[in-house]
């Protein structure tokens, strides 16, 4: 079965930097893309970038891309999220998704993806 486990979130200040984890386990971590989605306090979850099988090819939302970064290591069955320069509104609880695709696809709606873990916390505040 696949497991999937977020960790790297905290407490920071505004205009600090987390690196993020996601570590896969219980499959072949080459099928699958892996997303990052958020969600705040009252709020529904959304999209905040995505990195595909294969790890030259990915994406972030609009609104984080000139702060947040995502890569993929293969050796490790683990994807990063970096996040720079973080905002108060940036707080949210940070999931990770697996989705088995093909190997150039970007899923970016919650629904596209096979497998979650349970969460990290970000909370950035003064």
């Amino acid at each position: 079965q696949v497991q999937l486990v977020e960790s790297g979130g905290g407490l920071v200040q505004p205009g600090g930097s987390l690196r993020l984890t996601c570590t896969f386990s219980g499959g072949n971590f080459m099928n699958y893309a892996i997303g990052w989605f958020r969600q705040a306090p009252g709020k529904e979850r959304v999209f905040v970038g995505a990195v595909a099988r294969r790890a030259d090819t990915s994406l972030l939302e609009d609104s984080v891309k000139e702060r947040f970064t995502i890569s993929r290591d293969n050796d490790k069955n683990t994807v990063y999220l970096q996040l720079n320069s973080l905002k108060p509104e940036d707080t949210a609880l940070y999931h990770c998704g697996a989705d088995r695709t093909g190997p150039w696809n970007i899923p970016r709606v919650g629904y596209e993806y096979d497998y979650w873990g349970q969460g990290t916390q970000v909370t950035v505040s003064s």
